[in-house]
């Protein structure tokens, strides 16, 4: 959408202004607010994949918004328990773990910009009060967990056979970031992220880094050195430990 631009990675790696979008503290004006969205695949309450904004928040779709008509039915009183993802003129939308081509924007009622995810608006809900809380699930039969194609999130199906990244488009990758947590986790505890250029060398990583956001393919490594145990990835990688490095990417090279 025009006046919205979009970056893969989180609200650190994109060196958003951390005292506003999603981080801005609740008394501060609404276009601070609307100054940057996140949005990231992870585990919400047991549900996995979800898709949480710059702060842990879960977000959710309504059911009464008909997919991909570009209108919300959630206005007025509404919205003030289901706070609409909403993002400003010149604004910025981050993700990591989402296909770009999955997210759009629609106009409000009111003239907002709002986020949709698989052409469904997206919400808060104002009784969450930490990182991960979901207890708008299935409020009134009518709210659920968004996950990263728009759709219902639900608890992992149990398999023996780990899941492998989503396909890309498999051209060579120019651009990386590593988060040395899994789910794209640079803001909790100790866990930051790190990355760049792609080169044909061989580049290594200061420990191990757990999840990855990549523009193209990439092929890396367990070990320094480009050694050990390897795969090639073309998209999102959430927890590396699917690929058979528990232990996370300590180098990587282009591919």
């Amino acid at each position: 959408m025009d006046g919205v631009d979009l970056f893969r990675g989180t609200n650190k790696s994109s060196k958003a202004d951390q005292s506003s979008g999603d981080k801005a503290p609740a008394a501060a004006a609404p276009e601070v607010k609307a100054k940057w969205v996140e949005l990231r695949s992870a585990e919400a309450g047991g549900l996995d994949p979800a898709v949480v904004n710059g702060v842990g928040r879960t977000i959710y779709w309504f059911s009464d918004d008909p997919v991909g008509t570009k209108v919300s039915n959630c206005n007025g009183e509404c919205e003030k328990q289901w706070p609409p993802v909403v993002v400003g003129n010149g604004g910025k939308v981050m993700f990591s773990g989402i296909k770009r081509e999955n997210i759009g924007f629609i106009k409000r009622n009111d003239g907002r910009t709002q986020v949709t995810l698989g052409g469904r608006p997206l919400y808060l809900f104002a009784k969450d009060q930490q990182a991960g809380d979901i207890k708008g699930q299935n409020v009134g039969n009518k709210w659920f967990v968004v996950n990263p194609e728009g759709k219902r999130a639900a608890a992992p199906v149990q398999t023996t056979t780990p899941p492998a990244p989503a396909s890309g488009n498999g051209k060579p990758a120019t651009f990386v970031s590593f988060f040395t947590g899994k789910d794209f986790d640079d803001f909790s505890g100790n866990n930051f992220a790190t990355g760049g250029g792609v080169t044909a060398s061989c580049a290594d990583l200061r420990g191990g880094f757990r999840s990855l956001t990549t523009d193209g393919a990439v092929k890396i490594w367990s070990e320094p050195g480009c050694k050990g145990k390897s795969a090639v990835v073309t998209d999102d990688v959430r927890d590396t430990a699917a690929l058979g490095l528990p232990a996370g990417v300590k180098s990587y090279v282009r591919a």
